[in-house]
C-alpha cells in the first residue's frame, strides 16, 4: 500500500507534469516580432497612371509603282538604316520608259534652238527694213511653241525618272521592321495595300491620361520644390525601366467625357527593350523631394477612429500610438503627426500583440 502512494500513474503523475513544465511555458509565450525605426527620407510625391508605348516614328509602306518584287534586302524583325533598299522591284519598264522621255526632250530642244535662231534672224531683217514683221511674229510664236514643248517633255522625263526611283522602296528613317505581306516574285502596285511596317525604335513614346486634378496637384508639387516633373514606367512584369523619361507634350484640351488630359513622354530606348504598343504603369513624380518622417506601409493600422501605429518602447512594452498619414509613397508612409524620429513601429506580428504587453522585437533585415 506505501508503495502506491508514490507512484506517477494517475492524477498525481499529471500534476507533477503541470508543475515541471509550468515554468518553461510561461517562459515562451513573449512574442516575437519585426520592427522598423521611424526615420526621415526623402519621398516624391507619386501619381501612377495606365500608359502605352507609341512609337516616336511609325510607317507603314506601300509601292508606288507596279512592278514584281525582284528582291527584299531585309530580314523580318530586324534593325535596318535609313536609306537602305528594303523591296527593289523589277525596273526595266521604268528605265526604257525615262530614255524615250530623255530622247523626245533632247529632239525637242534642237528644234526649239532652230526656232530660236530664226526668230533671232527674223528680228535682224525686220530692223533693217527687209523682212515683214508679219514674218517676225510667226518665228516668235514658232520659238515660242517649241520652247513650251521642251518643258512639257521635261516633265515627263522627270515622271519617268521618279517612277523609276520608286522602284527601289527605301527605309525613310531607321528602326526596326515587321512581318513583310509579300515574297520575292510578288506582282505589288498602289493598290497592293502596306509591303511592311517600319517602326523607329531608339526614342519610344509613353502616352497615357491623367485627371486634370492630378496634373494641377503635380504641377504645383513641383513648383513647391522648385523641381520638374520626373517620369519613369514600370513594365508588364513588374520591373522598373532602367531610363528616365521626359515629358514632351500636354494636350491643349480636356477630355469632356472623362475629364482627363492626354500626357506624352519620351525614353531613351537604346537596348530596344519597349515595344510599340506594350502597356505600361507610369509614374509621375516631382523631384527634389524634401525629407520627411517615415515607416514601412504595412506598420500603419487602422480601425474606425482612424489610423495607428504599435510602438515598442526601450521597456519592450507595446504601446498604440495615433498618427496621421500625409501620403503613401513608394511602399511607404508619409507621417505628418503622432510619432517621432527614431521610435519602434512593429510591421511583421501585429496580430499576436496587445497594448501593454511585452515583446521579443527584432528590426527588420536582423532575424
Amino acid at each position: 500500500m506505501p508503495k502506491t502512494l508514490f507512484s506517477p500513474s494517475g492524477a498525481g503523475a499529471a500534476i507533477l507534469t503541470a508543475l515541471l513544465i509550468s515554468g518553461p511555458v510561461a517562459a515562451q509565450q513573449v512574442p516575437r516580432v519585426v520592427v522598423a525605426v521611424a526615420e526621415m527620407s526623402e519621398v516624391s510625391q507619386t501619381a501612377a497612371f495606365n500608359g502605352r508605348v507609341a512609337a516616336s516614328q511609325k510607317v507603314a509602306l506601300r509601292a508606288r509603282v507596279s512592278g514584281f518584287v525582284q528582291e527584299i534586302g531585309f530580314t523580318e524583325g530586324g534593325m535596318v538604316a535609313e536609306g537602305d533598299v528594303l523591296f527593289r522591284l523589277e525596273d526595266d519598264t521604268y528605265r526604257f520608259a525615262l530614255a524615250q522621255a530623255e530622247a523626245s526632250v533632247d529632239s525637242a530642244s534642237s528644234a526649239a534652238s532652230l526656232a530660236r535662231i530664226e526668230r533671232d534672224r527674223q528680228k535682224e531683217l525686220a530692223v533693217r527694213g527687209t523682212s515683214a514683221q508679219a514674218v517676225l511674229d510667226r518665228a516668235e510664236a514658232d520659238y515660242l511653241g517649241r520652247a513650251a514643248e521642251v518643258r512639257r517633255l521635261e516633265a515627263q522625263r522627270d515622271q519617268a525618272a521618279l517612277n523609276l526611283s520608286y522602284a527601289q522602296i527605301k527605309a525613310p528613317f531607321s528602326g526596326r521592321v515587321g512581318l513583310t505581306a509579300v515574297d520575292v516574285g510578288a506582282l505589288v502596285g498602289p493598290e497592293t495595300g502596306p509591303l511592311l511596317t517600319l517602326v523607329r525604335t531608339d526614342t519610344m513614346m509613353v502616352e497615357f491620361p491623367v485627371t486634370e486634378r492630378e496634373l494641377l496637384r503635380a504641377k504645383a508639387r513641383a513648383a513647391e520644390l522648385s523641381g520638374a516633373l520626373a517620369v519613369s514606367i514600370v513594365r508588364a512584369d513588374g520591373t522598373v525601366y532602367n531610363q528616365q523619361g521626359t515629358l514632351n507634350f500636354a494636350d491643349v484640351t480636356v477630355n469632356q467625357g472623362t475629364d482627363t488630359v492626354l500626357l506624352r513622354a519620351s525614353f531613351p530606348n537604346p537596348d530596344g527593350a519597349l515595344t510599340d504598343g506594350a502597356l505600361v504603369s507610369v509614374r509621375l513624380a516631382a523631384d527634389g523631394a524634401a525629407a520627411q518622417l517615415t515607416v514601412p506601409q504595412q506598420a500603419v493600422q487602422r480601425d474606425l477612429t482612424g489610423p495607428y501605429v504599435l510602438v515598442v518602447g526601450a521597456d519592450n512594452v507595446v504601446q498604440p500610438r495615433r498618427v496621421d498619414v500625409e501620403r503613401l509613397a513608394e511602399g511607404l508612409a508619409v507621417i505628418s503627426s503622432g510619432l517621432a524620429e527614431g521610435e519602434q513601429v512593429i510591421t511583421e506580428g501585429v496580430n499576436k500583440v496587445r497594448p501593454g504587453m511585452t515583446v521579443d522585437a527584432a528590426l527588420a533585415g536582423q532575424g
